[in-house]
């Protein structure tokens, strides 16, 4: 049974909640945790989880929630996660911490594209699930928002960022989201008449002395002008020590990062360039995107229009130390990048992004890129340019002037394995793809 990668849906933004609250160690953990999952049966839905996963994955079931927290239970804590195998996507973990450590029970979901939360009815459930569970866990804050908002906003990651929620206790409203619940220590400290008083689409007193605060209907409207308005509003009737103009300006402006660009990729680098942008943090992915619009490399200058002639005494013997530096590559590589072994001009776009995500130029040492890697690639990039092209060997006793032969020009894919293994930058600068295609272009 496959889980749907959220790499799977591309680009597209979340919605992530973060709940802690506490829950009562002494009581039997099933009935204690029985109303968060009929809680999440009623109002998931369309993304609810139908797989447990704990030591080993499950269908979703309760039988398989308690089996699989058992499993992970150790002396002070327990965590489980839920997900889905179709979209939309989900991505949720479970955690509780046992006495000797403060009982804790954290909750956080992402489920994504944030696009699913376009329809007031699905925000509605949404907000009633985290009513419930916040009635019945006492907690400190619980936040749900767009991932992408969420990280640009510079505001501590309650529940993740142990050093601001537990130094500080979170008594103080850095941000506020879509949704939000406060509990009674910070309503008390920002004052419970003013808390209620919040212009807000939903402002709701529970039982339990917290307060639940939605800023907009949907979610996924979060950047339109209108609900930017209403979030500064809400915002800076809650921190009086706030502009008004100054709040709503920043949120105007992530927005404006945040709007969509149209992706308008070098055609050669499109693939690579497209898998780059999908490692960037969701808040950076528009900017990335506009920056690889404007981004041209430089065209390849590792040719000549007449061969060096030959000054090697035995071709025999340096074409086989080219082939066991190519070998030497694959047999690396191929756990890695699975389609080294396949050799088509595809395979260099996931070799060029191999090399990009592991940052292969500044994590390792000069000596060994210099002496193995550029060689080892530039044996394998001219093999290619020989066995895909048509094109020939013309050998030379100083590496990086061996050259290849394709129609009119002739290539030097050492030379190119070296600038391009020089920085992350020259990776995408000197790809290998583009001088291959470069050399298919002008091969007549």
């Amino acid at each position: 049974m496959k889980v749907l990668e959220f790499q799977e849906l591309g680009v597209a933004d979340r919605l992530r909640l973060s709940f802690e609250g506490t829950f009562n160690p002494n009581a039997d953990l099933q009935a204690e945790l029985e109303p968060l999952f009929h809680a999440l049966e009623v109002h998931a839905g369309e993304w609810m989880p139908d797989i447990v996963e704990g030591k080993r994955r499950r269908k979703y079931s309760r039988a398989a929630v308690w089996k699989a927290l058992e499993e992970e239970r150790d002396e002070s804590s327990t965590t489980i996660g839920l997900y889905r195998t179709k979209a939309p996507a989900l991505d949720m973990t479970l955690r509780l911490w046992f006495p000797p450590l403060p009982q804790r029970l954290h909750v956080w979901i992402a489920v994504q594209p944030m696009s699913f939360f376009t329809d007031t009815e699905s925000c509605r459930e949404f907000v009633d699930m985290v009513r419930t569970w916040a009635g019945r866990y006492p907690l400190t804050y619980a936040m749900a928002n767009s991932l992408s908002d969420d990280q640009m906003s510079g505001a501590p990651d309650f529940g993740r960022d142990e050093r601001t929620s537990r130094r500080d206790g979170f008594d103080k409203i850095y941000e506020v989201c879509w949704l939000n619940v406060f509990g009674p220590k910070l309503v008390e400290t920002v004052g419970r008449e003013r808390m209620l008083s919040t212009p807000a689409h939903r402002v709701e007193e529970l039982p339990n002395g917290s307060i639940l605060l939605v800023t907009w209907p949907t979610a996924a409207d979060f950047s339109s002008d209108e609900a930017r308005v209403a979030q500064a509003r809400a915002h800076v009737h809650l921190r009086p020590d706030l502009e008004f103009d100054t709040v709503l300006r920043t949120l105007r402006e992530r927005s404006a990062a945040l709007a969509p660009v149209e992706p308008n990729f070098h055609p050669e680098l499109a693939p690579l360039l497209s898998r780059v942008v999908d490692r960037s943090p969701i808040h950076e992915r528009q900017r990335k995107i506009a920056e690889f619009n404007a981004f041209r490399p430089p065209a390849p200058e590792e040719w000549l229009p007449v061969a060096l002639p030959s000054d090697v005494e035995n071709p025999e013997r340096v074409l086989s130390y080219y082939g066991n530096l190519s070998e030497s590559l694959v047999a690396a590589l191929h756990t890695q990048v699975p389609s080294i072994m396949v050799e088509t001009p595809e395979f260099l776009s996931d070799l060029d992004f191999y090399f990009w995500r592991e940052n292969f130029p500044e994590r390792y040492k000069r000596e060994l890129i210099d002496e193995h890697t550029a060689p080892a690639l530039g044996a394998y990039l001219g093999g290619m340019l020989v066995r895909r092209l048509g094109g020939r060997w013309v050998l030379r006793q100083k590496l990086e002037e061996s050259q290849v032969r394709v129609g009119k020009r002739v290539w030097l894919p050492f030379l190119r394995a070296h600038r391009y293994m020089q920085s992350r930058q020259s990776l995408l600068d000197y790809s290998l793809t583009q001088l291959f295609r470069e050399a298919e272009r002008h091969r007549g």
